[in-house]
């Protein structure tokens, strides 16, 4: 079974854990380190001759087009993550993403990738209170979306919805395919197994054993994680002790826990899983 890989292409300085500490108007002029953990992601992808999609922000894109290209040419998918990386409660509505879409979509374009059919938004907030962001999505041509994470969190989740990829209709009858990270199901929750600090956090055996148990059960795994994870060297920012924590903690080992997936398992963009199911519509 092909699994899916995916990478939210963002700045050290542009994730929710340290926004507060990265005013919006000086991003600008802070030092880039996206290339560290580009470099090794696509360098571990080549090697297992592996693929992934990389929703990208459209703020990178317009700042790093070669970054884009160099994905688009080793095969890879690219998809939005937005322009930069706000929250969907905080972009002013249906009006507020579409702009927030259209902006992205531009940068990805111009920078030479296809229009994206993919979507992830910043930090899962598309909840039941953002639910109208599916009517924008279907509005403006999307297909599949990333971004309903089936869990209790304070931020974000839907905890009683599907944990497997599933279809949301929006307002028009239009069908949305939904993909959301994986989770594993235990005494009626769904613990997060899917990436992101889970994934620093968990021993890698317990990461493994999630992709073979679901897989077993016929659920293709959605994995994701982020440039900034393999960059261990980053700057530290004083932020406080549970976001540092859930930051840095064991980048150093992200590098080889990811490779440690790819020899074992058969991991491929979103796109690729959803076509190859047939969940994805022509």
């Amino acid at each position: 079974m092909q699994h899916a890989l995916s990478f939210d292409v963002e700045e050290y300085f542009q994730v929710a854990n340290l926004r507060g500490h990265f005013r919006r108007e000086d991003w600008d002029a802070v030092p880039s380190r996206l290339s560290v953990g580009m470099d090794a992601i696509l360098s571990a992808l080549d090697r297992h001759d592996a693929r992934a999609t990389f929703f990208f922000l459209g703020w990178i894109a317009e700042r790093h087009p070669e970054l884009v290209r160099r994905c688009r040419d080793a095969g890879h998918e690219l998809a939005s993550h937005g322009y930069e990386h706000s929250f969907l409660q905080d972009l002013g509505g249906p009006e507020g993403l579409e702009r927030d879409l259209a902006r992205t979509e531009e940068a990805l374009v111009a920078a030479g990738a296809p229009r994206p059919i993919g979507f992830r938004a910043s930090t899962f907030t598309l909840t039941r209170a953002t639910w109208w962001a599916f009517d924008v999505l279907a509005r403006r041509g999307y297909r599949y979306d990333s971004s309903v994470h089936p869990v209790r969190h304070p931020v974000y989740g839907v905890p009683d919805f599907e944990p497997g990829i599933s279809e949301v209709a929006a307002k028009d009858g239009t069908r949305i395919v939904e993909f959301p990270v994986s989770t594993w199901p235990l005494l009626g929750r769904n613990l997060p197994v899917g990436g992101g600090g889970y994934f620093r956090l968990l021993p890698v055996s317990i990461t493994d054993a999630a992709v073979r148990g679901l897989a077993k059960r016929g659920r293709p795994v959605a994995l994701y994680l982020h440039p900034w994870e393999f960059d261990p060297a980053q700057p530290r920012c004083p932020a406080p002790a549970l976001k540092r924590f859930r930051h840095y903690l064991n980048l150093d080992r992200t590098l080889p826990r990811l490779e440690h997936l790819l020899a074992r398992h058969r991991f491929t963009t979103m796109r690729a899983v959803l076509e190859e199911r047939g969940a994805l519509a022509a």
